[in-house]
């Protein structure tokens, strides 16, 4: 039922931020894609609602996200050439967007485990997520409803509001691409800044 819970929460919160997507930026988005979207995603809040074992929720919660991630890239509204999206990659991350996306849900994870720990739960032990030595499981439960409305917000206005901009990024010999550390700096600098909101 845990598990049930908070992959709802994340779903209703990815589909939240779409729909403001829509109401907020109707003309400068693919508002056929972005409402298809909306709507698998309210199909998958139900499916959710409805799952009978973790891994029921593990395959409704991955049809959700390539759904989400599949439009992500509409809700960027500036600098498209050097911030295009083309769906999320993690290891290594392969463009500026999905290296803010890693590093934002990075530090989600590391402040849900700091939260957790501080009101005497153990981190390590999740729900949806398998217990693995070394990791944070029930932070890693627990972020997925604040990765939308908080990470992936705060993403998208670092590029919108042209805060991150592509010079704050370099590309490894392996091809992975990372922040500079001047890149690192502002994004610290605002992540702290978005915490102290209300």
């Amino acid at each position: 039922s845990f598990a049930r819970d908070f992959i709802t929460g994340k779903l209703h919160n990815s589909r939240v931020l779409l729909a403001r997507a829509l109401r907020d930026h109707r003309m400068s988005i693919d508002e056929k894609a972005v409402s298809e979207a909306v709507q698998e995603m309210a199909g998958s809040i139900r499916e959710a609602r409805q799952a009978k074992d973790a891994d029921n929720l593990r395959g409704i919660e991955g049809n959700a996200a390539h759904a989400y991630f599949s439009v992500f890239g509409e809700l960027i509204l500036q600098d498209k050439e050097h911030f295009a999206f083309h769906g999320r990659v993690k290891r290594p991350p392969d463009s500026p967007v999905n290296a803010l996306l890693s590093f934002a849900y990075t530090m989600l994870a590391h402040d849900c485990a700091s939260a957790l720990e501080s009101v005497g739960l153990d981190a390590y032990v999740g729900f949806l997520h398998t217990d693995r030595a070394g990791r944070t499981s029930l932070a890693l439960d627990l972020m997925g409803e604040l990765r939308s409305i908080f990470a992936d917000r705060f993403v998208l206005t670092l590029i919108n509001n042209r805060i991150i901009r592509a010079s704050d990024f370099e590309t490894q010999e392996d091809g992975a691409v990372l922040l500079t550390q001047d890149g690192r700096k502002k994004f610290l600098s605002a992540w702290q800044e978005k915490k102290r909101e209300t």
